[in-house]
């Protein structure tokens, strides 16, 4: 949406009457470093809507950029913000209807995704109670994703030969899902039996602890032991892998997988700072490598939903060591392509520090020298930008670090020292941004 107001007559008849006179940037290009606004505005799209639905050619130029990418990261600056979870949600009809995407990806557990999964499917249940139970102890307890889930239902309804899916690329938190434990069970019990009670063994304390957070709460020398156990687990079911390979063997292995993976990030000291850090590092490793192996073994073309930080090719954060978008791009190359998103000012829902519970936060427009003050100069309300091809000065101004917002669940957070150019590809930037509506506390 432009910004009628700041295109007044005075500003527009200085360049055109005055010959030799300077406009505004270029006064402030001429007292220190090259103002980029007036490179970002020229490559600027405007957006429409960030709502779904209705005439989505503004978002034609964003699929030219993404081109034919696998794997699209569309990143949030907030994780509470309204206008991010629609704009993901139109985003992603965009890519399913004029881009042949078909699989909406977030950063919640596997257990999770087979479930959502199974819902867009045809699945029995209310969505709404379905994405509480589910996502009750995240920031995505929301109307927005309950409304996602029900396109999502309603476009399998009536394209029966194209149906789109939902992946949970995170670790098992908060559940560890029987339909894990049953997958590998029910495989070995039909392919495998002599290998059964192996398996069944090495599960079941693993099984009894299938909340997270009563996993977590277990001594250091439990947790490690039952991480070796799902290793081992693993590793006899890959020794048992047959010739011609087979989808129900894959999606067997998949599982089995996952329940390490998690039982690997558990088993980390998690109450010291050495600890978290490995175990995010270990987190982001295994969100890319779910990621890709899907996107392998189905062939389907994701959007990846995630905090901007976790789409992002750097960290700015020592405590996350290496990001998902990086490990992506090392898989994937330029097969992956990561948007982020910034935003001048609103309103969000975050925990407090005070007792965990969600609550509405404003913050004013951003302060000079931060990356969204000057994005904000941009006469347009809503737009995004490939920064990949601006011109070197905008683009070597985007690629230094400067203080910008990225505001994950709990408040207050950041802000912290971010390079934009050098953490994505494409970005979109929204003036006002507006608290998500969740669904209870």
């Amino acid at each position: 949406m432009a910004r009628a107001a700041r295109r007044t007559a005075p500003l527009a008849l200085v360049g055109a009457l005055t010959l030799g006179a300077l406009a505004p940037h270029a006064v402030q290009a001429r007292t220190g470093t090259p103002d980029p606004v007036p490179a970002i505005e020229r490559a600027a799209h405007p957006l429409r809507s960030t709502a779904p639905g209705g005439d989505t050619r503004d978002l034609r130029p964003m699929g030219e950029m993404v081109g034919d990418a696998k794997v699209v990261g569309l990143g949030e600056a907030t994780h509470g913000s309204h206008e991010f979870f629609t704009m993901k949600d139109r985003v992603f009809r965009y890519l399913v209807e004029e881009k042949g995407f078909t699989t909406f990806a977030q950063e919640v557990s596997w257990t999770t995704g087979l479930r959502f999964d199974a819902y867009v499917h045809g699945g029995e249940g209310d969505v709404r109670e379905l994405v509480h139970k589910e996502l009750a102890k995240t920031p995505w307890d929301t109307q927005e994703y309950v409304e996602l889930l029900t396109w999502m239902r309603t476009y399998n309804d009536k394209h029966p030969d194209r149906q789109v899916r939902f992946l949970g690329d995170d670790l098992n938190y908060p559940e560890l899902g029987h339909e894990l434990f049953d997958g590998v069970e029910d495989y070995v019990r039909a392919h495998d039996p002599d290998l059964l009670p192996r398996i069944t063994e090495l599960y079941a304390p693993i099984r009894r602890l299938s909340d997270g957070d009563t996993y977590m709460g277990r001594p250091l020398a439990e947790r490690k032991k039952l991480a070796g156990q799902a290793r081992e687990a693993l590793d006899l079911l890959k020794e048992r892998q047959p010739s011609a390979g087979g989808g129900k063997f894959t999606w067997a292995l998949q599982h089995a997988r996952s329940l390490s993976q998690t039982a690997t990030v558990y088993a980390f000291p998690l109450d010291t700072a050495d600890g978290q850090r490995d175990a995010m590092l270990h987190r982001d490793r295994l969100m890319a490598q779910n990621t890709a192996w899907w996107q392998r073994h189905t062939g389907d073309k994701v959007l990846l939903s995630a905090h901007n930080a976790h789409v992002s090719y750097e960290s700015y954060d020592p405590r996350y060591p290496k990001m998902q978008g990086a490990f992506l791009r090392d898989r994937l190359g330029k097969r992956y392509v990561s948007i982020g998103f910034t935003f001048d000012q609103g309103s969000f829902m975050a925990q407090g520090r005070d007792n965990g519970k969600w609550k509405s936060v404003r913050v004013g427009p951003a302060a000079r020298g931060m990356n969204e003050n000057t994005l904000d100069k941009v006469r347009l309300d809503d737009y995004f930008v490939d920064m990949r091809s601006l011109p070197d000065p905008a683009r070597a101004w985007l690629s230094k670090a400067r203080v910008t917002r990225s505001i994950g669940s709990g408040w207050p957070d950041g802000p912290y020292k971010i390079r934009l150019a050098s953490s994505h590809d494409i970005l979109i930037h929204l003036h006002r941004v507006t608290a998500a509506q969740r669904q209870s506390q």
